[in-house]
């Protein structure tokens, strides 16, 4: 037995007779309906004969939302299979103790000594103080790295103008560090500026060059400066670093140049090298340059490097604290506890309140904090306690979204649409809200960042992303799989699923 339909779109007032199969179009009462016009199904007996020779018509416009129902259908399965992807991302990379991708926690959540100093900038022109301030990060982050801390954090906090405060700190972060006085002392002192001549080891058949000290050191340096080619290399612009030392550092460095021709001169700080330039000939004055293959920008670091041996501006231990790995451990668990209690009570919230919206709302609101912790990850961000709140609260955020439009859904079932014109009115009339409402959201996050200090930054950080990723959950994955499920009539059991709160549709 054949059943026999015809479909009439209402908005144009198309009345056309066409009987079409049910198995050949099974799916066309469900069809998708991306222009709103709201096609439905009627029998064939409340229409003369005389309207059949537009028929095909009909049918291809049948085959049109078939397709487009389709569509969303295949890529609600792409959409889906991304989310598991990166759920296993996620989940591998954290059980893999070699794998370069685990979390990265803040010292209130792993532990260690954080100091906080305070640079003096009252004798640094303020044309310079930024990379003053910059060289001095550079300076304290080769000291760390001495240290053998794995994953440090030595980051400058330079306020601005709106907050009213001249203030120029740096912040070190040590995991896994407890003695704070131990740490203190080692990042306080002057860093160590040397010059030293390459030697070559003989070792059986292999030969190791080695560095040995010069005695001449930063002390004797006087300044730095970053020059280009002239004359016959005015063409190349080629970098050249110019060096100068005072009387004493003159007369030694003469001396060092005159009986090691051809030989590297390396300068090392901090017990690094920097650089190894050649020496071509005996240089007499204290003046010498440095040339070699290095760029604008690796000559301007070799500069500062040189200028700023010795810390380049004075500073001050501001405050200091440390947090024992018991609690850093006891922190962690108290906020994946509340993330996972929080998400569960959003997740019934919307499925028993919005029924099968809300059964989609809760699979994208997963996927939007797997795709979270999956950037969190990846880029890598540091994760604190206020991070992980900044986190929590975008949850919240992400459901509401969700809510204005299902609510939006809703009205427009309640004057006599269609479910899946329903669907596209609802996204369309809700989206100048959450636009608004979440650009709102990203600028007090970005104040935030700006202004903050570094336990508002991580806050701020992971407050922004959330909100931007809740917006693309919220617009797009519970869109495509709404119009992956809904039906073009509420009828039967679609009475119940489309329905909120108390009421069906």
């Amino acid at each position: 037995m054949f059943a026999s339909y015809v479909l009439v779109a209402e908005k144009n007032m198309c009345a056309i007779a066409v009987t079409l199969r049910r198995t050949l179009f099974l799916s066309l009462r469900q069809t998708a309906d991306p222009l709103g016009e709201g096609v439905r199904a009627v029998p064939i007996m409340s229409y003369s004969q005389k309207n059949a020779r537009g028929a095909s018509f009909c049918v291809l416009e049948a085959l049109n939302y078939t397709l487009a129902m389709t569509r969303y259908r295949v890529w609600s399965l792409i959409v889906l299979a991304l989310g598991v992807l990166l759920a296993y991302f996620v989940w591998s990379t954290e059980m893999d103790p070699a794998s370069r991708y685990h979390f990265r926690f803040g010292l209130d959540l792993a532990g260690g000594t954080e100091l906080v100093y305070k640079a003096d900038m009252s004798q640094t022109p303020a044309g310079d103080q930024a990379s003053a301030l910059s060289a001095l990060q550079g300076v304290i982050e080769r000291r760390v790295n001495l240290f053998g801390i794995a994953e440090p954090i030595v980051q400058t906090e330079q306020a601005g103008g709106i907050s009213g405060s001249a203030d120029n700190r740096l912040v070190v972060a040590l995991p896994g560090v407890t003695d704070i006085k131990a740490a203190v002392d080692a990042l306080g002192k002057t860093p160590t500026l040397e010059f030293r001549l390459q030697k070559d080891v003989q070792t059986g058949t292999t030969t190791i060059a080695s560095f040995e000290p010069t005695g001449l050191t930063g002390r004797y340096l006087q300044s730095a400066a970053l020059q280009f080619g002239s004359g016959a290399t005015a063409g190349l612009s080629a970098p050249i670093v110019m060096i100068n030392f005072n009387t004493e550092g003159a007369a030694l460095f003469e001396k060092i140049t005159k009986e090691n021709v051809g030989k590297n001169l390396g300068i090392f700080l901090d017990g690094q090298p920097i650089s190894t330039p050649v020496i071509k000939e005996a240089i007499s004055g204290g003046q010498a340059s440095i040339t070699g293959r290095f760029t604008a920008a690796q000559a301007r670091d070799l500069v500062n490097n040189l200028n700023f041996g010795a810390l380049p501006v004075p500073i001050n231990l501001e405050s200091s604290s440390s947090v024992g790995p018991t609690l850093g451990a006891a922190a962690i668990t108290a906020g994946v506890m509340a993330g996972v209690i929080g998400f569960a009570i959003i997740a019934l919230f919307m499925i028993v309140w919005y029924r099968l919206p809300g059964i989609i709302a809760t699979v994208a609101l997963a996927q939007y904090l797997v795709f979270m912790l999956a950037i969190i990850k990846t880029v890598p961000i540091t994760l604190t306690a206020s991070g992980i709140a900044g986190l929590i609260i975008t949850l919240g955020m992400a459901v509401d979204a969700n809510v204005l439009i299902f609510e939006r859904t809703k009205e427009e079932l309640k004057s006599g649409k269609t479910p899946r014109e329903a669907v596209h009115v609802g996204f369309a009339r809700a989206w100048t809200a959450i636009r608004d409402g979440h650009l709102t959201m990203i600028i007090s996050g970005v104040i935030l960042f700006w202004l903050g200090t570094s336990l508002v930054k991580g806050f701020a950080l992971v407050f922004v992303l959330g909100t931007l990723a809740s917006f693309i959950s919220a617009v797009t994955i519970s869109r495509v799989y709404l119009l992956a499920l809904v039906p073009e009539q509420a009828k039967g059991r679609w009475h119940f699923l489309l329905g909120s709160g108390f009421r069906n549709v």
